[in-house]
């Protein structure tokens, strides 16, 4: 297994990570994603350490807390040799102050995610997504707070905007307080909106990216094929999508498709694999969460590492996937204004 800096931080996480939103399958919406329980949940947890995947990424949402239930459960007695992961911000309940970034949910939803784990300590917090309610220098320093006592050990976004990293990194400079150094994003051979602004920062700020949703929901699992149906078991077709119905056009979603295929005939790997190694190829990417609902599903996807795509393969992947160019960054390419990490656009 590969191992990258987390950022700018001095911790060093594998390139793969295991999300357990599959596990628990607390409500409709996360029973079309999984249904894992303890025994399996161990068994899968087994696998990752064996590959050198040791950092597991939860949230205290999956489920309504049992994804971080079972995930405790599963690292009883081997706490020392895993990292997690985890998260808060969205609802966690139907008060006024059951959700959010203010210090009243945080300081709770820390705690209680902590019980919940089984542990005094969580090595990744991640804010779930931008709290534009609560001034940003009371969730850093909350945070702050959390780190000091011990609590939590880094903290990372998730979500956000150009502009909402980048103040949140300037309040914690102001003050000297903990810095997010890592941002759990959505990003895939579908999606690149995250090139064109977050990279560039991530670069310029040292702040790594953590993929959520590497093969868009599936789209990317080679189960998708020109003019035949959603397959009924996946999770677009069950509704357990993150990502809206329509975010990827169907001539898009097919012409990367057929160069995933062609890649994939190349190299003897699967569309999976090759969508998995195209991501470790790309700036700022330090781990991708990789999720399964069976170990079959698991050993695939433990196998996108270990190999290199050629550097041909991943210019026809990229001319393949591009997107058009949102303002102002066209303007910038236009006039040759890139003064910054211009290999990004």
């Amino acid at each position: 297994m590969e191992y990258r800096q987390l950022g700018g931080s001095g911790l060093r996480i594998p390139v793969l990570s295991f999300g357990t939103a599959t596990f628990g399958g607390g409500n409709e919406f996360f029973k079309a994603w999984g249904s894992t329980q303890a025994a399996e949940a161990t068994r899968m947890v087994d696998l990752c350490l064996e590959a050198g995947v040791n950092l597991f990424d939860t949230a205290n949402t999956y489920s309504r807390g049992l994804s971080e239930e079972i995930l405790g459960a599963a690292i009883k007695g081997r706490r020392d040799k895993v990292l997690v992961s985890t998260k808060a911000t969205f609802p966690m309940g139907d008060g006024v102050n059951d959700f959010g970034s203010s210090r009243h949910h945080l300081i709770r939803q820390c705690e209680d995610s902590l019980r919940r784990l089984g542990t005094d300590c969580i090595d990744i917090y991640h804010m779930h997504g931008f709290d534009a309610n609560t001034p940003v220098e009371e969730t850093l320093s909350t945070l702050n707070t959390l780190v000091q006592s011990g609590k939590v050990r880094y903290i990372a976004c998730s979500n956000f905007s150009g502009w909402h990293l980048m103040k949140s990194l300037s309040v914690s400079e102001r003050y000297g307080w903990a810095r997010y150094v890592g941002h759990q994003a959505y990003y895939s051979l579908l999606t690149r909106d995250l090139e064109w602004e977050l990279m560039s920062l991530g670069v310029d700020q040292k702040v790594g990216t953590l993929v959520w949703s590497p093969l868009a929901s599936g789209l990317l699992s080679g189960k998708y094929r020109r003019n035949q149906p959603v397959p009924k078991e996946a999770r677009v077709a069950q509704g357990g999508s993150p990502v809206p119905a329509h975010a990827t056009p169907d001539e898009v979603l097919y012409k990367v498709l057929d160069a995933l295929d062609e890649v994939a005939a190349e190299t003897g790997k699967s569309v999976a694999q090759v969508s998995l190694n195209w991501l470790l190829q790309r700036p700022t990417v330090c781990n991708i969460i990789i999720g399964a609902r069976t170990e079959e599903q698991l050993k695939q996807n433990l196998a996108a590492v270990g190999w290199n795509l050629t550097t041909d393969q991943v210019k026809r992947l990229d001319e393949a996937s591009a997107m058009p160019t949102a303002y102002p960054y066209w303007h910038q390419r236009d006039h040759a204004m890139l003064n910054a990490a211009p290999d990004l656009y």
